[in-house]
């Protein structure tokens, strides 16, 4: 699929409902569980994406369209997430995120990008230049993506219990 700003923010838009309602309100064996060490939990996947809204693709899309300076992005801290979530419940969680993506959606609509602006670039130090375009994309997949980890760690959670029907679900192979 081509690149497009309004299919684009069908998914980004819809990330905080989607969370919501699987993980709001449901017990913690689920949400703070993970597949074992150097892995994240839904929970911890969920401090990571308040961190990306405050730090990472608004931010360097207003560094693209800045202009000025070197146009470099600050590299996310990606453990950032278990300190600022710390002592914060899931519905919490889930109620920043929720704030934090509406915010965000009304900053970029309030940008009124241009197809010219989706051509601009900035520097990233690990991947080096990244068109806008391909920033608002990543954000796409990056929710996408989590989403999937989230649900793949949720499904583990039962993989001994699915029996002999486990041959049949590729997320716990």
């Amino acid at each position: 699929m081509k690149f497009d700003f309004e299919k684009s923010l069908q998914i980004v838009e819809r990330t905080p409902g989607v969370l919501l309602s699987l993980l709001d309100g449901i017990d913690e064996e689920w949400t703070h569980n993970n597949e074992g060490p150097d892995t994240w939990s839904p929970f911890d996947v969920l401090g990571h994406l308040i961190v990306c809204e405050k730090t990472n693709f608004i931010s360097r899309i207003e560094i693209i369209l800045s202009g000025t300076g070197n146009r470099v992005f600050s590299p996310i801290d990606m453990q950032a997430h278990f300190r600022e979530s710390a002592g914060k419940t899931m519905h919490e969680l889930l109620r920043e995120f929720e704030g934090l993506r509406k915010n965000n959606i009304a900053k970029l609509r309030s940008m009124h990008l241009s197809e010219e602006d989706f051509s601009r670039q900035g520097i990233s130090a690990r991947v080096g230049s990244a068109t806008l375009a391909e920033i608002l994309a990543t954000w796409v997949v990056h929710d996408l993506s989590h989403l999937s980890q989230i649900s793949r760690v949720m499904g583990k959670q039962y993989t001994r219990e699915v029996g002999p029907f486990i041959q049949f679900i590729r997320m716990l192979k």
